[in-house]
């Protein structure tokens, strides 16, 4: 009897081969920009430079004025070029964490010389351990995504921004420079290889790894730990503690995923949203003045993240947005992880 019930609370992960990971990550990262891409759409608006988002209240005022004034495909600009390129990058953001967690989990056990193994069949490490290693995982998996997240971010950004900043030109007799105006993914991601070569679209890479790095690192840092006490407080409420000493986190309910992946989100997203609004104006501006080499002076050129940080801080802005990346990515981290982890479950039992 004790035998068959081992057998039955095996470690899932063990079920899970590379396509099972692929799959899940894909479907997941699919489902959620469906869901979330508006509200990433709104985030850039609110976080470009101050007169690009002027008339804006809001999160919400955002979203109801860009539909009423551009329609639905505003909303949804810059999707393709998500779509096509963030599908891989999520693949190999998920599956490039999970490779240098458990790599990084077994060089920490045998470098101490511990071998032992916890209940739920990971490698005993202190909490300090888990912390560096979880931090370190997050950074290192941002690190490799963003060769296909930068390129993708550039684009859709440009997209963003660009048909407000062209309606508050008209409203205000500004110039409006026809050259900084994209058709699509494509012609975007074409005019700035034109403009600005190669380096325009890797340009912004250590800003935006200085974004997103600090981002994945907390989050994951938080998400694993609020696991962790999930399945602590399971444990806790059985009477019979064997299954749940062995439970994975195939096994959370779905209530504790969805917890676990937007208080996290909501938090890590908070945190780091100064680094994001300065890496999205530092992204605008070159295209800006890519688009306009003989008229800067209406532009607020800046040095570089620092600087750029500095002068948001100096006018008020530096948490400019936050509200609207916490609407994003506490949905998107959710929707995310959640199907990720669920996904991954449902290919692992229906697939050989």
């Amino acid at each position: 009897m004790e035998s068959s019930d081992e057998q039955q609370s095996s470690p899932l992960p063990q079920q899970y081969s590379l396509l099972h990971d692929v799959l899940g990550s894909a479907t997941a990262g699919i489902i959620s920009r469906i869901v979330t891409h508006p509200l990433d759409t709104v985030k850039a608006r609110l976080q470009a430079p101050s007169s690009s988002f002027a008339t804006y209240r809001g999160p919400i005022d955002a979203i109801i004025q860009t539909y009423r004034h551009e329609g639905i495909r505003s909303l949804y600009g810059g999707f393709g070029a998500v779509i096509v390129g963030g599908t891989p990058g999520t693949v190999l953001y998920l599956t490039g964490y999970a490779f240098f967690r458990d790599t990084l989990s077994s060089l920490a056990s045998n470098w101490g010389g511990n071998n032992t193994f916890n209940s739920n069949n990971k490698p005993a490490l202190s909490q300090g351990q888990e912390f560096g290693i979880h931090f370190s995982s997050g950074m290192l998996a941002e690190a490799v995504t963003c060769i296909i997240y930068v390129p993708v971010d550039v684009v859709k950004e440009r997209i963003q921004v660009q048909s407000r900043e062209s309606l508050i030109s008209n409203n205000n007799s500004l110039r409006k420079p026809q050259s900084y105006h994209y058709n699509g993914s494509l012609d975007a991601l074409q005019q700035i290889i034109r403009t600005e070569g190669m380096k325009g679209i890797y340009r912004g890479y250590w800003a935006t790894l200085a974004s997103f790095g600090p981002f994945s690192a907390l989050y994951f840092v938080f998400y694993e730990r609020c696991k962790d006490w999930s399945k602590q407080i399971l444990q806790d409420s059985k009477t019979d503690n064997t299954n749940a000493k062995r439970m994975d986190d195939g096994d959370l309910p779905l209530l504790y995923v969805v917890a676990c992946s937007a208080g996290s989100g909501a938090l890590a997203s908070w945190l780091t949203s100064p680094l994001d609004m300065a890496k999205l104006r530092l992204q605008v501006q070159r295209g800006q003045t890519a688009a306009a080499s003989n008229n800067t002076s209406q532009t607020t050129l800046y040095r570089g993240m620092f600087d750029c940080l500095k002068a948001a801080y100096k006018k008020g802005e530096l948490f400019r947005g936050a509200g609207a990346r916490v609407l994003h990515f506490a949905p998107a981290t959710t929707v995310t992880m959640t199907a990720y982890e669920k996904c991954k479950n449902f290919y692992a039992d229906t697939l050989p």
